[in-house]
């Protein structure tokens, strides 16, 4: 039978205070700073996996001339397809359904949580979008053939959008790493979070499901920032 923690604490104190002494005092609670500009709070976004495709590769997958269609509008003019494929790693086992994400770039790009990677039997780097050179090879599958990929799968690093106007208001800019608090139902400290600032961006932080699944988000998805 599980012994209730306040009961021990007690039986302690009883005992030291037998004897003449005095227990510890106990530390103070650490509050959380209160949000300002020095430690704004940040919305949060939670990223599944999904692919990004050049033209030639959509071509391959989905047809010549094929074109993606869109249904919901993201971030930086960026939004989610109706789109899907299935992703293979090198032992052949699959993830069915992964969303297309648009518009077309000029590599593509397989962007997967480290929980997929134990699925797939593939070993990705953590790099921000973009930053390919050398990441893990594999195969996609679309509707009308097959694409293999030698690189371009990665775990997307946690990042931080923002415009220039929050930036200036933060005092970060692009490409500098910060710290951040979530209070989720697992209270989780998250290091090393780039900081991504374009005109086109509003202000979210973006982690991937293993990240959010660890800290227990459920409504509220916020976090606090702390520069380094």
């Amino acid at each position: 039978m599980a012994v209730d923690e306040k009961v021990i604490q007690e039986i302690v104190r009883q005992i030291l205070a037998a004897k003449g002494l005095q227990s510890a005092p106990a530390e103070p609670k650490k509050e959380a700073p209160q949000a300002s500009d020095e430690f704004p709070i940040i919305p949060v976004g939670v990223s599944a996996r999904h692919v990004h495709l050049s033209r030639k590769d959509m071509d391959t997958l989905f047809g010549p001339g094929s074109e993606l269609t869109p249904i919901k509008p993201l971030m930086g003019g960026q939004y989610a397809a109706k789109e899907q494929v299935t992703i293979i790693g090198p032992s052949l086992r699959s993830i069915e359904r992964v969303r297309v994400l648009g518009p077309l770039r000029k590599q593509s790009q397989v962007e997967i949580s480290a929980t997929d990677s134990f699925v797939l039997k593939v070993k990705p780097p953590v790099r921000p979008s973009g930053d390919l050179k050398g990441s893990a090879g594999i195969t996609i599958v679309g509707p009308k053939g097959v694409v293999k990929l030698e690189e371009g799968c990665i775990i997307a690093n946690r990042h931080i959008h923002m415009s220039p106007e929050d930036a200036k208001r933060f005092g970060v800019k692009d490409g500098d790493y910060v710290n951040t608090l979530a209070e989720g139902e697992r209270r989780t400290m998250l290091y090393g979070v780039q900081i991504r600032v374009s005109p086109e961006y509003t202000l979210e932080m973006h982690i991937d499901t293993d990240d959010a699944n660890a800290i227990g988000f459920k409504d509220k998805t916020e976090v606090t920032m702390f520069k380094r």
